[in-house]
């Protein structure tokens, strides 16, 4: 298991590149097996959970390859529907091959994604909208097992999500786009994300209105085909670098980014005191002082997102004053408190609220990643702390940041990997 050496006391700055967003290319690989003809993906980023994602797919008998940063597919020769537990246990996002298994062949059977229990994140909203639109669902020994109604088809229907949620939100119009007749779907998730996907899909030949709206209308059409497509750029890696300036007083120019990506993230930068630059494919932050405080709530996309939480709390926790985090997404998105603590943080838990008093400085200290955004907020924190911080189970970190260690070195970060085998 791989660990992070940092030796603090870095000023971050410099340039970096940014990846294609994790979370847009899984589910535009999974939109890929749709396609009656080959599809050309562009700009997907070298990450544990792709490799597992593709490794899924190619399972199914599907010649999917990926080169650079370029995949291909062509599904003309699959000859199974089947997702096993070994490859979706370490992924949520293998959930997503569901709908359009089930809606191009009728059929589908998928391990529960990571083994959770229906119902501890929103996995019951995929089943519910299938449900609707016509399809059998059973979920037995920790295998979701969905048959189209007779005929193979699903059929278009109106259903509103209970909550917003991304995953279903993604599954639910990729099944829509072939079925029978017209879904309305209410509640969708806004997040950039979705708004990829619906736009690939288009691109494949798909009727959607109301992209980027709670309400979206897909009339569903008898074959989608192959397409070229370009993942968006990753907003949460954009972030995360960003954040880092703002740590150190640094200077970050993120380059093949978008900030209309990212507007709540940079309106708090800038009102902890950066100065935020744009244009059409950069962003830029400078930072001179301490952080001010600010208070954060996290909600679903137009809101702060909580994938950014832990970065902004390791930047409050150098500000000069009292901030407050309010997590409404995630009940366990605070498990990297314990870990900045560890570094001299001085945070307050109580239920879904943090209080954080800013301190002058990290100090160095041995500390563990304890899921994927977390991770970056501990190398940014470690990397202010005068002294040598090391960091355990980093393999978090490789699922969302591709080639973490040299973009931070280009960065200016004193970073090494460590791999305990050796």
């Amino acid at each position: 298991m791989d660990q992070f050496l940092i030796t603090g006391s870095s000023r971050i700055a410099g340039e970096v590149t940014i990846s294609g967003a994790k979370n847009a290319a899984l589910p535009l690989l999974a939109a890929m097996i749709l396609a009656e003809t080959p599809t050309t993906l562009h700009n997907v980023p070298s990450l544990q959970d792709v490799r597992t994602l593709i490794e899924l797919i190619g399972g199914m008998g599907i010649n999917i390859q990926k080169q650079g940063d370029t995949v291909t597919c062509d599904t003309k020769n699959i000859d199974n529907f089947y997702a096993p537990y070994d490859l979706v246990k370490t992924m949520r996002a293998s959930i997503l091959v569901l709908g359009p298994l089930l809606a191009r062949f009728g059929e589908a059977e998928v391990s529960l994604p990571g083994g959770c229990a229906i119902g501890s994140r929103p996995v019951d909203q995929h089943l519910k909208a299938f449900e609707a639109m016509g399809a059998e669902i059973s979920v037995e020994n920790g295998y979701v097992k969905a048959q189209a109604p007779k005929g193979g088809k699903l059929i278009g229907c109106h259903f509103s999500f209970d909550m917003v949620t991304v995953g279903g939100t993604e599954n639910v119009i990729m099944a829509a786009t072939l079925a029978k007749g017209t879904t309305v779907l209410g509640n969708c998730a806004l997040e950039p994300e979705v708004v990829d996907l619906a736009n690939m899909l288009v691109a494949m030949g798909a009727k959607i209105s109301g992209i980027g709206t709670a309400t979206m209308t897909i009339e569903g059409v008898e074959r989608l085909h192959g397409c070229e497509y370009s993942v968006v750029p990753d907003r949460i890696e954009t972030g995360s670098y960003l954040a880092g300036a703002l740590m150190t007083r640094g200077d970050v120019l993120t380059k093949k980014t978008t900030a209309s990506l990212l507007h709540p993230v940079l309106e708090k930068f800038e009102a902890m005191g950066a100065v935020i630059t744009t244009g059409d494919d950069w962003i830029r932050a400078q930072m001179t002082g301490r952080p001010k405080p600010v208070d954060i709530r996290t909600r679903p996309h137009p809101g702060f997102p909580t994938d950014m939480q832990a970065q902004l709390m390791a930047i409050c926790c150098l500000a000069d004053g009292t901030s407050t985090i309010i997590e409404n997404i995630f009940e366990n998105r605070y498990m990297h408190v314990p870990e900045l603590n560890r570094l001299g943080a001085s945070i307050q838990v109580d239920g879904h609220t943090a209080v954080i008093r800013g301190v002058e400085n990290f100090t160095a200290a041995p500390v563990m990643a304890t899921d994927l955004r977390a991770s970056m907020s501990l190398v940014m924190a470690a990397a202010t702390a005068e002294g040598d911080s090391l960091i355990d189970r980093i393999y978090h970190i490789d699922r969302g940041y591709e080639d973490v260690e040299n973009k931070l070195r280009g960065l200016g970060v004193n970073i090494k990997r460590i791999n305990t085998n050796d």
